[in-house]
This record gives structure tokens, C-alpha cells and sequence, in this order.
């Protein structure tokens, strides 16, 4: 059986930039995200200059989905709508989308659907950010794209025993890896500098009862999750239906009706699922 060691992934993390395998214009991006102070003009100007992914935020954020439909013209007045955070996750989303979906078939609807549910949640919570947890919920699965990318035969390997042995592929990625796609993802968004907050939900979204910084966070994107994989949505890399943490259940107080209403929501994103 193969198995990939701690200090392997942490390398191929930390020089996730010179990849062969991450495409040039994403490189670019992530080399602008590792510089630990970044202006908003400076980041504004990055994304000007690439016409392609201009067109894909601009669709992004005047989705239905956003609350902004036909409402913004420039990366500029998204940045100060939105916040350089939330932008920068949309950036990455849009940017790995392609890659998601040749690495997986069926992840980046996955990774979608769970924004639009995380952030319908989050406003039924009342949050202040519901656009924060929506893009930690894209990015939930990112690590996945980085193990399948750079090992893809011991990926398929745990794919494969995900499907062979019956288990979640969280499990199956444990038979293999030091780190399973979570751990992968925390690694990935500490050397992105995004938020503590943020490191934490997609490092823990699978155990959110770890979660100290944003428990309330970490729960929403953890039934997201869960909710976007019962309804059969897209692809996270097994069949199966994972249970939902019992006090992520009692910390969400979520009622029949929020349910109705969340699920409706999810239905109708189909419009969004190709940035």
C-alpha cells in the first residue's frame, strides 16, 4: 500500500507555486496571496489585468447567490462590498474550479453547493460575515485538488478503498496520507495568510467539535457538507452520508422550515455552477 509522509505533503505544500501541475495563472495568483500585506488596489490591478477571471467574479458575485444581482461592475467595488478576504477565497475558487473538476468529477458542484447552503445558514444565524463561511465552504475541499494533483495514484488507491472497504473518504485518505484533505486544506490557507478563522473551519470541518476560534463557523460548513451530500449534489470522493456531529446539530437549532428553505435555495444554484 502506498503512503505519503508528513514531511513530503508539508513540501509540496510550501512549494504549491512551482508545481508542475498548477496551471501558470494560478501560480501567479497564489504567489500575489503569499505576500503577507497586499493592497487592495495592488490586488485589484491583478485581477484587471486578467480579462478571463474578471468575467469570472463579476458572474460570481452578481449570481442571485450573493445578494448583489447585476449590481457590481468592477473587482474594485466587490473588494469593498465584500472584503479582500471573501474576494481572495472567490478568486481561488474560480481560479481551481477547472482544476477541481478534471482532478474529480463532480467536486467543484460539490464545493459550490456547500457555499450556497453555508451561506443561507449563516444569515438564518444572523452572522455578520455569511460571506466568510460561504467561501471557507467552497474552499472546504481544496485539499483534495493538491493530493490528487500530486499523488494522483495513491489518491485513486484511496478512492478506490473508499469504495471497496464501504468508509467516508476522509478514512480512506488516512490509509495513505499523514494528512487527510483537511489537514492539506489548513496548510494550504496558513500559507495563503487568510484568517485564523478561516484555517480553522476547513481544517476541522470534519471534526467541528475541535473547533475553538469559530465553532459556530465550522458547524455550517460541516452540515453543508453533509446536507449537500445527501441531496446528491456534485461528488466529495465517496457515496456515503457521513453522520452529522450531534453538537453541531444542537448548536445550529435549525427548524423545519429553515430546512424547507435551504434546501429550496440549493435546488435553484444550478444557475452558478460554472463560474
Amino acid at each position: 500500500m502506498s503512503s505519503v509522509d508528513q514531511r513530503t505533503l508539508r513540501f509540496k505544500v510550501q512549494n504549491i507555486t512551482s508545481l508542475p501541475t498548477i496551471p501558470a495563472n494560478v501560480k501567479r495568483l497564489l504567489s500575489l496571496m503569499e505576500k503577507p500585506k497586499i493592497t487592495l488596489d495592488e490586488f485589484s490591478r491583478f485581477v484587471a489585468n486578467d480579462p478571463a477571471l474578471t468575467v469570472k467574479v463579476l458572474k460570481m458575485v452578481n449570481s442571485a447567490f450573493y445578494g448583489f444581482p447585476g449590481r457590481i461592475s468592477s473587482v474594485s467595488h466587490a473588494i469593498m462590498l465584500l472584503g479582500l478576504n471573501v474576494l481572495k477565497g472567490l478568486l481561488l475558487g474560480v481560479s481551481v474550479c477547472e482544476m477541481m473538476e478534471k482532478s474529480m468529477v463532480g467536486l467543484w458542484e460539490h464545493s459550490l453547493r456547500c457555499a450556497v447552503a453555508a451561506r443561507s445558514i449563516a444569515l438564518r444565524k444572523g452572522m455578520k460575515k455569511p460571506d466568510e463561511v460561504s467561501v471557507a465552504a467552497l474552499l472546504h475541499d481544496i485539499g483534495k485538488v493538491i493530493l490528487i494533483l500530486e499523488f494522483s495514484e495513491v489518491y485513486a488507491e484511496a478512492l478506490r478503498d473508499a469504495e471497496d472497504k464501504e468508509i467516508i473518504i476522509t478514512e480512506a485518505e488516512l490509509l495513505h496520507f499523514a494528512e487527510p484533505h483537511a489537514g492539506v486544506g489548513r496548510l494550504l490557507f496558513e500559507r495563503w495568510n487568510f484568517p485564523a478563522n478561516l484555517v480553522e473551519i476547513v481544517a476541522f470541518h470534519h471534526k467541528p467539535q475541535l473547533a475553538k476560534l469559530a465553532p459556530l463557523e465550522t458547524a455550517i460548513v460541516h452540515f453543508s457538507d453533509i446536507l449537500v451530500r445527501a441531496r446528491g449534489l456534485g461528488f466529495a470522493g465517496d457515496s456515503f452520508i457521513p453522520a452529522v456531529h450531534p453538537a453541531s446539530f444542537e448548536r445550529l437549532q435549525l427548524t423545519e422550515k429553515d430546512l424547507e428553505e435551504i434546501l429550496s435555495e440549493l435546488e435553484a444554484s444550478a444557475e452558478i455552477a460554472t463560474p
